[in-house]
């Protein structure tokens, strides 16, 4: 009899247990955000910064970030994360993973604007992670690996913490005025770091297993197609060049037009070569002449030296400089017409192209078709700190549409829909991801 109770009893158990390993699978598959709760989210962190005019200036190191710093510890701290702000200031939020050798995927972004910025630029993907491990915890979810939400410091800045995480951060920086005034050492101890320190949070290579960011798109394309996610191929390198024309200023109302050595009428020549260099290839590259001088500046002289500044992006490096050799052939045929001469200075701030991990990519489209969503391959124009986790670690991005395309302005939008569309994609990547 007591043979047939016990054997009831581990029945008994069994199926329990199993009933509540099957439950696992089923809410891990068909788990979803809570969209009110990321929107709502949002816009109380919007709070932290505004000036007396309803503006937002949370730019980092300001009174405002610190606010809005301690407002996400601890809003993390009830998602039942173990979290430190390390000494670069980024603050990391930890949850534990069942199989402690395993590293730890990690996910984030930033909280800090630009001045006179927008409440969605960083703030998405920060808030959309948090939201992630809140849903975990609600749901009694552990995943196999460690989980990270990093919330890196002055990313609109020099994307100081990311840099200083990945090991690409030079003590020089330190001293670098910051937009908020303070050099950003004083602007690190401000928010809790410490700078004296910062080369003791760097990451090796293979201590993430992998880190994903969420953003909004901050252009266009997807909106004007009605595409849902944006599957990030890559983050696109940037090259400056300062480019000087000189010609020969003279009086503008005595000397003739056919004896004209006119800098700024060659500059003009040179900007419209640019363009038609740039929309003469295929592909997504850009290239701008965002910045222009001309000396001495006045009415009544033919202007003897312009400045530009060129920006050329893509997402090969190769490409970019094959881009630009092709302008330098183009300019010296200008300034051999014009009798001026047309010189190009590397300005040494370039940013190598960080192209995101195939495999993510896979996985992000497999959750997006698995929601039911449209997606769409495409490069990230701007910078992020991604590209520096991308040092460290297989990285992916997923974007979500920017209404009219706009960023960096207090007009800058994405619907709570679209934001809860994209964090439910980063939840079953992260819970793909997690399988491996």
């Amino acid at each position: 009899m007591q043979y047939l109770k016990t054997l009831a009893t581990l029945c008994f158990l069994t199926i329990l247990s199993f009933s509540v390993f099957s439950q696992t699978l089923i809410n891990a598959k068909e788990i979803k955000v809570n969209q009110e709760r990321i929107e709502n989210r949002i816009f109380e962190l919007a709070e932290f910064g505004k000036d007396a005019n309803g503006k937002g200036y949370r730019v980092a190191f300001t009174n405002g970030d610190i606010e809005g710093r301690a407002w996400f510890i601890e809003q993390m701290k009830k998602a039942g994360l173990e979290v430190t702000i390390d000494f670069a200031g980024n603050i990391i939020g930890k949850k534990k993973g069942k199989n402690t050798s395993l590293k730890p995927i990690a996910f984030g972004s930033h909280i800090d604007m630009v001045p006179d910025g927008g409440n969605y630029d960083g703030c998405v993907g920060s808030i959309s992670g948090l939201e992630i491990m809140e849903i975990l915890q609600e749901n009694n979810l552990v995943t196999n690996h460690p989980l990270e939400l990093i919330i890196f410091s002055d990313e609109e800045g020099i994307l100081t913490g990311s840099k200083a995480l990945a090991g690409d951060f030079s003590q020089e920086r330190l001293n670098n005025l910051s937009q908020s005034g303070l050099t950003v050492r004083d602007g690190i101890n401000a928010i809790g770091g410490n700078a004296d320190s910062i080369s003791n949070v760097i990451r090796k290579k293979g201590d993430f297993s992998a880190f994903l960011e969420l953003h909004i798109e901050q252009g266009g394309v997807l909106e004007e197609e009605a595409i849902q996610i944006g599957v990030v191929e890559g983050i696109v390198g940037i090259e400056h060049w300062e480019v000087t024309v000189e010609g020969f200023a003279n009086h503008a109302g005595t000397t003739p037009m056919n004896m004209r050595k006119d800098a700024l009428l060659s500059a003009a020549k040179l900007i419209v070569a640019i363009n038609e260099v740039i929309t003469s290839h295929k592909g997504r590259q850009v290239g701008t002449v965002g910045k222009i001088s001309a000396q001495p500046g006045a009415y009544n002289v033919v202007p003897g030296k312009v400045l530009l500044g060129l920006e050329i992006r893509d997402l090969s490096h190769d490409k970019i400089w094959e881009l630009f050799r092709e302008i330098e052939k183009r300019a010296a045929k200008i300034a051999a017409s014009s009798g001026t001469a047309i010189t190009f200075k590397d300005e040494l701030v370039a940013a190598m192209p960080a192209l995101t991990d195939k495999s993510i990519q896979d996985k992000i489209v497999q959750a997006a078709n698995a929601l039911g969503f449209t997606y769409k391959y495409m490069p990230s124009g701007a910078g992020h700190d991604s590209q520096n986790m991308a040092l460290i670690a297989p990285i992916g991005m997923i974007f979500v549409p920017s209404i009219e395309g706009i960023s960096h302005s207090p007009k800058e939008f994405t619907t709570a829909f679209d934001i809860a569309n994209g964090a439910n994609v980063l939840l079953q990547t992260i819970l793909a991801l997690d399988k491996e």
